[in-house]
């Protein structure tokens, strides 16, 4: 943070804190509902994820309980999930929306504060530790947010200049991010489509149709389950995001009498959701994990075709409807792509010089992905990072009250 931006918060200077009932008290619009009319419910998400529609029904499946109105500039928190911080600023296109009893809404006075200065208070630490401690209760879940409690919670109150300037800061910098993810993305899906294009043949080298049988071979279950024994399980993401490590589960937990080792090379799908691209090589980090007898796993014929072609070409969408076409099941999601299907399925193949050329290409894309999530990873802290030294700029020296 600059030099300049700490002179503007006003470091040191003791910012005065005020409580919610003073400068945000809790409004209540009831809603003299219409049974005809339609109205849209709005929720908020936990961990500062803002607000969401939950759905829009008829008046008159609200006839048991109260109703009230939320306008865009409310401060939202939901009295069950406060704690974990389920607290929103309402925007433009929650105008209108209605919440329950359990929706606590507080209106700004504008003269006084900024709403997405409170808004961004309550995502720094001091901000919720004290949603968390004025939300009282013995089991985490039964924890609820009183409105007496809410009113009484103290905020940093520095002039509206100032709470304007460390708006338009965060707004900044959450802008900044928000470039740096799409250039992200974008570079990957380029890198993406070349690739599946020098696969796919568009160039003057033609590949040839081979069955899968002739590409890979299929594996039987080979571990008995054991009740007492753990077991760590590898999925398949759908949509081509490819083999991830799951969940660890006793053997107890589970009817499977047996289940597949899986190899990091090796070619796995579920049979459920393989039409909807959920299908890829096994990476280094889920090598020796399990998977049910519902995962067909194949060894790959790395003579033939090497295992880093197959995960190019199966995460490609253009190749999703054929399996779609394959999968037997007339509803969607009963849809089951069986081996001995798959095993007949023709995938065109490159000469093994073309697959080394892709490989060589493949692994420098993956290089490209993990330099990408160093600094995703990076980017995704730094907003709330900087929020809290600006928070803490601004109130040094305060008198923080509850």
């Amino acid at each position: 943070m600059s030099a300049v931006l700490r002179v503007q918060l006003g470091e040191g200077s003791g910012t005065p804190y005020l409580p919610l009932a003073e400068i945000a008290p809790l409004v209540r619009r009831e809603v003299q509902i219409d049974l005809d009319e339609m109205y849209t419910e709005l929720g908020v998400r936990s961990f500062n994820k803002g607000t969401f529609h939950r759905r829009c029904v008829q008046g008159a499946e609200f006839n048991w309980q109260d109703l009230y109105r939320i306008r865009a500039g409310d401060l939202v928190f939901s009295n069950i999930m406060a704690w974990e911080g389920a607290v929103a600023l309402a925007g433009a296109a929650d105008e209108d929306c209605v919440g329950n009893h359990r929706m606590l809404t507080c209106e700004c006075d504008r003269k006084r504060v900024v709403p997405a200065f409170i808004a961004e208070y309550f995502k720094t630490h001091e901000g919720m530790s004290k949603l968390v401690a004025a939300s009282t209760g013995t089991v985490a879940r039964n924890r609820t947010l009183t409105a007496t409690a809410l009113s009484k919670i103290t905020v940093p109150s520095p002039p509206l200049e100032q709470q304007r300037a460390v708006v338009a800061r965060l707004d900044a910098l959450a802008g900044k991010t928000r470039e740096v993810e799409a250039h992200l993305d974008a570079v990957e899906r380029d890198a993406a489509r070349l690739i599946r294009s020098y696969l796919l043949g568009r160039d003057r080298e033609q590949p040839t149709m081979r069955r899968m049988s002739e590409l890979v071979s299929q594996r039987q279950p080979d571990l008995a389950v054991d009740g007492t024994a753990q077991y760590r399980f590898a999925g398949v993401y759908s949509f081509g995001r490819g083999v991830f490590p799951s969940a660890v589960k006793m053997g107890s937990e589970f009817s499977y009498q047996r289940l597949s080792t899986v190899r990091a090379g090796d070619f796995v799908y579920p049979k459920l959701m393989a039409w909807e691209g959920a299908l890829g090589v096994v990476p280094t980090e889920c090598d020796g994990m399990v998977v049910s007898p519902e995962f067909p796993v194949f060894t790959v014929n790395t003579e033939a075709v090497l295992a880093e072609v197959l995960d190019i070409y199966f995460r490609t969408p253009d190749i999703w409807p054929a399996l779609a076409e394959i999968s037997g099941g007339t509803n969607a999601r009963r849809r089951r792509l069986q081996p001995s299907t798959f095993l007949s399925y023709q995938m065109p193949v490159p000469s093994m010089a073309k697959q080394l050329e892709l490989r060589a290409i493949y692994q420098r894309t993956q290089l490209l992905k993990t330099r990408h999530a160093a600094i995703r990873k990076a980017n995704v802290a730094l907003l709330p990072a900087t929020l809290e030294r600006i928070f803490n700029a601004t109130t040094q020296g305060a008198s923080h009250g509850q």
